[in-house]
């Protein structure tokens, strides 16, 4: 285990190192907690803020602005008394709570003292809604019954801390008791599927974006960049830039919803200067966009070597007809190596949902997210979800939404006074509204049109780990299936590595178009996928260490 402890308790643990999760815990780490910061990916950072590798020759020139805010982020983080584990997954959340008995659920804007109070005019959107998913197991009738339950589920049996978390590293596997958790773990990437998406050469943006930023890798020698939102552009000029070709961008939205989004976008004026590079950029390489289009498949044997794209309606619908190598109006196939694509960004809920905290749907928001109160408090006491997981606003948002968490958690705590704490409070939701304007923009041009998932065709495969067939999650809903756990129960779709990750989206919507003829509405009817242990994949070595035969008690035997 190299001298590393497997047991840590500590005053917050926070899971994700991104711009949310780093703010989160240097804020609270500077009111006087003992923090521990969590995250899988090799440096802290996140995303939009990845680090190369350390073994990477420093580039040449001055940083890009992502990258400054990256160094200056991790220096800050470096120099806080912070326990930052980085390349230590997660895989498993307990609550106490949640073991012991269903407590009623109280308002996010309404917590019992001495945690964050609510502050004069500001509620949540919406009341809170039905519970779906009851806590573990009844309450227990006696004080020994909770001690065993805390007991058999691994918590120090006196004065246990509220959540467990177990993670695999470097040192192996480890366990973290806090007595506050902070979800900061980001958002996951959506793809529509389509015919060939499984094929090599087709990744998201986001991969894309992670290759070219850490790895200093092109996607391909002739990329096609498409999808919908800020992504796209920021894709193809970022390949341009490194010196490779795209062969075309292929963009879901017309001129006229950028236009729309000018206003919003002014909000953020060094972030609109920066997309106005990137169409200069693009532009400059002569690479063809092609606006209201989206892909109608991949081919090629064994890879990517072909391209379909072609019109859609305002709503993602199909239009055009077949293919004649590119008359306006029709199905056009360009030759690429390569398809970077992605239709926005999702909430990552893997934890809120094992810890069945309570959720809402919002598509203007990315999907489904933790419901949450003006300090990011969720339905779980001692829990706080801050950044895109919960809600998609992007990176500048993100990080005032981690602060806020660090000061609701440092005033659980009573390590601050709650009249400072509220007037910070106040000046970092000012400057998290300022920042989420830009990001609500953004992510209208981002959001998944339902129209362009159930106009798919039927041997399209939506479930990648299972090969699950559109045809297959079809015929379960004429079967029945009114969930999507049932779903997949019927057909194993989300049963994979990925846990749903990449197929639950689009199975979300094939579903709501069934069972409701609004689609929002459908979406919620059709629920979310129950969260389960283990979250991430890991090994059975990490979990059972290193041991030999005789490591292993061996009973005496019994009288003959």
């Amino acid at each position: 285990m190299n001298g590393a402890s497997p047991r840590r308790i500590a005053d917050l643990a926070v899971v994700g190192a991104g711009p949310a999760g780093i703010e989160a815990a240097v804020t609270a780490a500077g009111y006087g907690l003992d923090v521990v910061l969590l995250d899988e990916q090799p440096a802290p950072g996140g995303q939009v803020y990845r680090a190369a590798p350390s073994a990477f020759p420093a580039r040449g020139g001055p940083p890009g602005p992502d990258e400054a805010a990256g160094d200056a982020m991790r220096a800050r983080l470096a120099a806080s008394p912070v326990e930052a584990r980085a390349g230590e997954r997660v895989w498993s959340v307990l609550a106490r709570a949640r073991l012991i008995a269903p407590a009623p659920f109280a308002p996010p804007f309404a917590p019992k003292p001495p945690g964050p109070g609510p502050e004069p005019g500001l509620k949540l959107d919406r009341a809170p809604s039905p519970d779906p998913h009851p806590a573990f197991d009844p309450a227990p009738d006696t004080a020994a019954d909770m001690a065993a339950m805390r007991e058999e589920a691994g918590f120090p049996v006196d004065g246990a801390p509220r959540f467990r978390l177990d993670t695999v590293g470097a040192d192996g596997a480890r366990t973290v008791f806090a007595e506050s958790l902070v979800l900061a773990p980001g958002a996951v990437e959506r793809v529509a599927p389509f015919p060939g998406w499984t094929l090599p050469g087709v990744i998201g943006l986001g991969a894309a974006t992670v290759l070219l930023k850490s790895q200093r890798l092109l996607p391909g020698r002739r990329v096609v960049v498409a999808g919908a939102g800020p992504l796209v552009p920021a894709v193809a000029a970022a390949i341009v830039k490194a010196g490779g070709a795209v062969a075309a961008v292929v963009d879901l939205a017309g001129p006229s919803d950028w236009l729309r989004a000018l206003p919003r976008l002014a909000a953020a004026p060094r972030l609109l200067g920066r997309g106005a590079g990137w169409i200069v950029r693009i532009a400059g390489a002569r690479v063809p966009i092609l606006f209201r289009h989206s892909v109608r498949s991949a081919a090629g044997r064994g890879a990517v070597e072909e391209v379909t794209v072609a019109p859609v309606g305002a709503d993602g619908s199909r239009r055009g007809g077949a293919p004649d190598g590119g008359r306006a109006g029709a199905e056009r196939r360009i030759e690429a190596d390569a398809l970077a694509i992605g239709h926005g960004l999702a909430p990552a809920t893997e934890i809120a949902r094992l810890l069945r905290l309570r959720h809402r749907f919002s598509r203007a928001e990315g999907g489904w997210l933790p419901e949450t109160g003006v300090w990011g408090q969720t339905s779980l006491a001692g829990c706080y979800a801050a950044g895109d997981a919960a809600g998609v606003h992007g990176a500048a948002a993100a990080a005032h939404s981690g602060r806020v968490a660090g000061i609701a958690a440092a005033l659980d705590a009573r390590r601050v006074r709650p009249d400072v704490a509220l007037a910070r409070l106040r000046r970092a939701r000012r400057a998290h509204a300022r920042a989420a304007r830009f990001g609500a923009a953004m992510n209208r041009l981002a959001a998944l049109p339902p129209a362009l998932v159930v106009s798919m065709p039927a041997d399209t495969v939506v479930c990648r780990c299972e090969d699950v067939t559109r045809r297959e999650i079809e015929e379960a809903i004429a079967q029945g299936a009114r969930e999507v756990n049932q779903l997949k129960h019927f057909t194993r779709c989300g049963m994979g590595p990925c846990q749903g990750r990449v197929c639950g989206e689009a199975a979300a919507e094939l579903l709501a178009a069934r069972i409701a003829g609004d689609p929002d509405e459908g979406r919620r009817a059709a629920g979310q996928w129950t969260g389960r242990a283990s979250i991430r994949p890991v090994a059975m070595d990490d979990l059972a260490g290193r041991f030999d035969y005789h490591d292993i008690p061996i009973p005496p035997p019994a009288p003959l």
